[in-house]
């Protein structure tokens, strides 16, 4: 038997949910609405314009910083699920979860007029209807993908040396991740991060660092320097693109290459930021708020990225007023700006936290009454049988 040494020192068998990992899943989260907010706000200004103000500025920090929240996020799923087993069950429930969510809130955003930036047409309606085959929430469609494949990615790991591991992972990051870093080009077939094939390669990262430990990521201190000094190259790296943009001309598809999820600092500073959270102890009260909370953050996900209001809630949430805020200038404006960003992650993260309770209580309720069925009665065993096989196998 291989030694297995994880970053962190509990053992998830017997702890149950890692609260510093639960509370690093909503952080993430709550990232993913900061970038949502900026980008689709209208928030982030043209980074080839010749003047850019303090607010757009920081803006643009702010930006740098949160870059990580999506492989983050899929970097805690690889490190759980790399040492699991296949589940049939959590696949339907997944899917079942985003067409919920696409068709309900997609049709009520597009019947109430709140729909924008999208036409309510044919394509429209096939996008509700089919959300990963047509990619209305590109995460899910990567994650659906990935999730089909983890039968063979999860045993080939689990039987895997460490130097077969460091090899296989070392090949993947090369492929998808260093090359692009350093090539002064945009390659063809880079995806910048939006696709099955980058998440193969940070599920492998992570499984790497579950089955075998990174000595650095456990010293105290050394994953937030990480996470801060990746964000900090990449926001540097970002206007020194600018910089020779403005000063050449040349370069203009490359301008935000440092802030793309496949970019070697943007992947390194979610492994620091992983760091960072591994070595933090939750307990007590807290440590069970969060755990009940953070299951429920995908909905948040599935809900303010509904193509139904998709580019509408921003406005709701005061991104105008942030706008015209940060169109002032000085200190003051990066400070406005930050005021309504953290404003729009609340009311974001608490109405989606709430909307999925429900969600989960309705699915509940609907399973339950099910089973009253002999068909469906004979699905769910069926579905538990294969969750068995897959058990079975997995750990033999």
């Amino acid at each position: 038997m291989m030694p297995q040494t994880m970053t962190i020192k509990e053992n998830p068998a017997k702890q149950g949910r890692m609260a510093n990992l639960e509370l690093l899943r909503c952080v993430a989260m709550m990232m993913v609405i900061v970038l949502h907010y900026l980008g689709k706000g209208g928030l982030l200004a043209d980074l080839t314009r010749e003047n850019l103000g303090g607010g757009e500025m920081a803006a643009w920090l702010l930006e740098s910083f949160c870059i990580v929240a999506v492989n983050v996020y899929m970097f805690i799923s690889g490190y759980f699920l790399s040492m699991s087993s296949f589940k049939l069950s959590r696949l339907i429930q997944l899917w079942l979860q985003v067409w919920v969510y696409s068709v309900g809130f997609g049709l009520a955003g597009a019947l109430s007029g709140v729909l924008t930036g999208v036409d309510f047409d044919a394509h429209y309606i096939l996008t509700l209807i089919f959300p990963i085959s047509m990619g209305h929430y590109w995460f899910m469609t990567a994650y659906v993908f990935l999730y089909l494949l983890f039968p063979f990615l999860g045993m080939a790991v689990q039987r895997m040396t460490r130097q077969q591991l460091q090899a296989a992972v070392g090949l993947l990051l090369f492929t998808f991740c260093i090359l692009k870093s350093v090539l002064p080009v945009r390659l063809e077939l880079d995806g910048q991060g939006y696709d099955c094939l980058w998440y193969i390669c940070v599920f492998m990262a992570a499984a790497y660092v579950r089955r075998f430990g990174v000595p650095v990521l456990q010293k105290k201190g050394a994953g937030a320097v990480m996470y801060a000094g990746c964000c900090l190259l990449a926001f540097g790296g970002t206007f020194l693109l600018r910089y020779l943009y403005l000063r050449t001309g040349s370069l203009g598809r490359m301008i935000q290459m440092c802030l793309d999820y496949n970019h070697v600092l943007p992947f390194l500073a979610s492994v620091g930021l992983f760091g960072l959270f591994s070595n933090i102890h939750v307990r007590g009260t807290w440590a069970g708020i969060i755990s009940r909370v953070a299951p429920y953050t995908l909905g948040i996900y599935l809900l303010h990225e509904n193509l139904g209001i998709r580019y509408a809630w921003q406005k709701w949430l005061g991104a105008d007023k942030a706008a015209e805020a940060m169109s002032q200038g000085g200190i003051l404006a990066a400070g406005r700006m930050a005021a309504w960003t953290a404003f729009a992650v609340v009311c974001v993260f608490v109405c989606g936290i709430l909307v999925d309770v429900v969600r989960k209580w309705l699915f509940g309720i609907l399973h339950k009454g099910l089973l009253h069925v002999g068909a469906y009665k004979g699905l769910v065993a069926g579905i538990e049988k294969t969750d068995e096989y897959f058990r079975v196998k997995g750990n033999a």
